[in-house]
């Protein structure tokens, strides 16, 4: 690592001010992505140049998400990446996207470590987790033990 400079200020990595922006979602089909983001998770649409990308911003908050149609050659998997959003009703948002035709792969229930998520897929199969933690949210983890036998 080099030296900084005398009379320079060096900058730790506890006082640079980094915060997450967006995240980009590779498609085939943007339409439909959008269709699903802004339609069934309530997202913003913000910006849009059409058949190339989408930019959406979440419901509550200043998160963005950005849609991208992948070149016909390359992947849209993500493989080790999940999307996780935070709800408050978790429920009733569930029922509410059952009842709008989307398919739940888990339907909400609460894990051992005291969170309520449900799992579902986007239009590409893209992972996507909606949870409800609460003030657990910034608490440290805490795992329930499972009764033994």
């Amino acid at each position: 690592m080099p030296k900084a400079k005398a009379g320079s200020k060096k900058t730790s990595a506890s006082s640079a001010a980094i915060e997450f922006n967006h995240a980009m979602i590779y498609v085939r089909d943007l339409a439909a992505a959008t269709q699903f983001y802004a339609g069934h998770l309530g997202f913003k649409l913000l910006d849009e140049y059409p058949g190339a990308y989408a930019r959406l911003q979440s419901p509550k908050g200043k998160t963005t998400i950005a849609l991208h149609v992948a070149k016909p050659e390359d992947s849209v998997a993500s493989d080790g990446v999940r999307l996780y959003f935070e709800v408050k009703n978790l429920d009733q948002f569930c029922e509410k996207l059952q009842r709008a035709g989307v398919q739940l792969t888990t339907p909400p229930k609460v894990m051992p470590w005291g969170w309520q998520h449900a799992y579902l897929n986007d239009p590409d199969g893209h992972e996507i987790s909606l949870y409800w933690a609460g003030e657990k949210r910034f608490q440290k983890t805490v795992m329930q033990r499972s009764a033994r036998r």
